[in-house]
Order: C-alpha cells, then sequence, then structure tokens
C-alpha cells in the first residue's frame, strides 16, 4: 500500500492544537486507530470554520476516503497538534494531508492523506466546488 504523501512541517497550511483524552486509549495503552480520524475532523472543522466555509455546522463535503500511516503509539490525556495542507482541488473533491504530533515532545503519531468530495445536503448528491469556495482555499 502506497504511504500518503505529506509535505514537510513548513509546508503545512493550518496547525491546531487538541488534547486526547484518557479514555482515547484502547487495552493496549495506545491511542486508538479511530480516534486519529477524530483528531482529522476537528482539525478540518477549525480550518474550514476559519475560512466561513461551515453554514449551519455542516461540512460542504463528505469524506470519501482516508489513509493513514502510524508512525509512533500515542497517548491519551496529552496535547497533541494536527498540521493540515490541502494538496489538491479538484472540480468536486480535494485531498488533505495531515500529521499528529505530540505537543510536548514534536514526536509523530501518524501522518494521513484524505479525499474530500463535494456535497449537496438538500439534493443529496455530489455537487462541484463554488467560486466562494475555492476563493477562500486560496487566502
Amino acid at each position: 500500500m502506497e504511504a500518503p504523501r505529506v509535505p514537510d512541517s513548513e509546508s503545512m497550511h493550518f496547525r491546531v492544537r487538541l488534547v486526547t483524552r484518557w479514555s482515547d486509549e484502547d487495552v493496549q495503552g495506545v491511542v486508538n486507530n479511530a480516534v486519529y480520524l477524530t483528531l482529522f475532523e476537528e482539525a478540518r472543522h477549525r480550518f474550514f470554520g476559519g475560512l466561513g466555509l461551515i453554514e449551519r455546522g455542516e461540512f460542504p463535503f463528505l469524506l470519501a476516503q482516508c489513509n493513514v500511516r502510524f508512525v509512533a503509539p500515542g497517548r491519551g490525556g496529552v496535547e497533541v497538534d494536527v498540521e493540515l495542507s490541502t494538496t489538491h482541488v479538484g472540480t468536486t473533491s480535494l485531498v488533505q494531508a495531515y500529521r499528529v504530533l505530540e505537543a510536548d515532545s514534536g514526536r509523530v503519531w501518524c501522518e494521513a492523506e484524505a479525499l474530500l468530495v463535494g456535497w449537496d445536503g438538500t439534493r443529496r448528491a455530489k455537487a462541484p466546488w463554488t467560486d466562494a469556495f475555492r476563493a477562500a482555499l486560496r487566502r
């Protein structure tokens, strides 16, 4: 399987500090793999919210695919930095790259790529990006 294509930290466009919960650890004492998808989603929410692209609390897209490469086991109850960068924008989809790092040590826990598809919730159908959406991403 191909590893996610993730730019170096200096090239990432957005970074947010989040906190894992003590209950995020599984029985092996590491952050459960499903928690990473929640961290990516929270970073996306803050990123797109900051651009003014979330209306009525709804993303204008759906997550279609996510490829995660786990680098080091995470821990619950610690601060993490989630880096995010939009690496490709098509007509109806875009690709974002993510990196999760432990805030204190800077140790990378995982890297990922996600495919997001434009979505019209009213029509319940795939939708192209609007000019306003594209302009906000360029800022």
